[in-house]
């Protein structure tokens, strides 16, 4: 029976859900293999539920350290798996067993973090770039999660599209009993979920609701996010482009989200550059119309199902979203597109086309 070793390091964090519902999947699939997680430690719990039959190895290794490229080696070396599976580019480059490797988007390349130290952030970033590049040439296979990212990682890296696979992943429904946000009950609100990096673009989103004030007194913007620098940054930015009527919710609970998701007017997605999208699919599930920017893979992903706009222009951003709010029967069919869309995306469906790409790894 052949090895597969997966590298679960990434579990719990937000861009390790992938991960977490891919080894949900592929347990529930039951393939012909001996699979072995490698985890931290706090997270071994959590994936003995959810893949009760695998076999978990604590592996503590901080991403792009040097026990990465030592350390973690040497175990993987010692596990002798006929393939190895990371979920990221961050892994032991000089590795030389069979690998494939999910490269989700190419998002750290193209934009900086500015709350970070300009000096450190670029020299990472370089290592970053030339992690990427090796990355993708060393691995047997690849797997993304659009078309978009996969023609973007085969020119970036110089590699064929043939290698990648592109398997797109599904959004889930929240399950934890709905939760009123009080400050915003009765009030009609436009939303946003999720980090405020650079490269998300709220402070266009801040300008366009500046915009859409005029005529909509009442609106409220909900950015729900945990608050870290980046947000504290564009708190301020807020305070003085517009004042009032913008509320940073700061870390809120699974049913305040679902609230939120239920009650909003709009659900507004600015950003610059996505792997997938994820946050306006879950929207659509709630019945939630999304505007959408026109950037990288959201048309791609999300089809009919939202209403588009140049993400470098404000007063595009507010004339599409204030469409929307003009237009009933525009949000009704955006809705409905929106319910139908979720549909079509699979977490199985995902794992199955991963279980391809290892089968189609250990056969070369």
């Amino acid at each position: 029976m052949k090895r597969i070793v997966i590298d679960c390091r990434e579990s719990g964090t937000s861009t390790g859900r992938y991960l977490d519902k891919l080894v949900e999947q592929i347990h529930k699939l039951k393939p012909s293999y001996e699979i072995i997680l490698l985890a931290k430690h706090h997270r071994k719990d959590f994936l003995k539920q959810i893949a009760p039959s695998y076999r978990i190895v604590e592996a503590s290794f901080k991403e792009f350290t040097f026990a990465e490229q030592l350390g973690f080696k040497k175990q993987i070396n010692q596990l002798k798996a006929d393939l190895v599976f990371f979920p990221m580019v961050q892994q032991p480059v000089w590795y030389k067993g069979r690998v494939v490797t999910a490269m989700l988007d190419l998002t750290t390349i193209r934009f900086r973090t500015h709350t970070k130290n300009w000096f450190v952030f670029t020299l990472k970033r370089e290592v970053y770039k030339w992690v990427n590049k090796r990355v993708a040439k060393k691995s047997a296979q690849l797997i993304t999660i659009s078309d978009f990212v996969r023609h973007d990682i085969a020119e970036y890296c110089r590699v064929s599209t043939d290698k990648i696979t592109v398997a797109y992943p599904s959004a889930d429904k929240i399950t934890d009993p709905v939760v009123p946000v009080t400050a915003l009950q009765k009030k009609p609100f436009l939303l946003y979920v999720g980090r405020p990096g650079a490269h998300k673009n709220l402070n266009r989103l801040i300008d366009s609701y500046a915009i859409l004030r005029k005529n909509n007194p009442d609106l409220v913007l909900v950015l729900a996010g945990k608050t870290d620098r980046e947000y504290q940054k564009l708190r301020e930015y807020a305070r003085q482009k517009v004042g009032k009527g913008i509320l940073f919710t700061g870390f809120i609970s699974d049913g305040q989200l679902r609230w939120l998701y239920e009650n909003a007017a709009v659900y507004v997605f600015p950003s610059l550059s996505e792997g997938f999208g994820l946050p306006g699919l879950e929207a659509m599930q709630y019945g939630l119309p999304v505007a959408s920017s026109n950037a990288t893979c959201l048309p791609e992903v999300y089809k009919d199902a939202a209403i588009y706009f140049n993400p470098f222009s404000s007063q595009h951003i507010a004339a599409k979203v204030q469409q929307v709010l003009d237009d009933p029967k525009l949000a009704n069919k955006l809705r409905a597109n929106g319910r139908k869309l979720v549909g079509t995306y699979s977490w199985q469906r995902m794992a199955k086309q991963t279980l391809a790409v290892f089968k189609k790894a250990l056969d070369q």
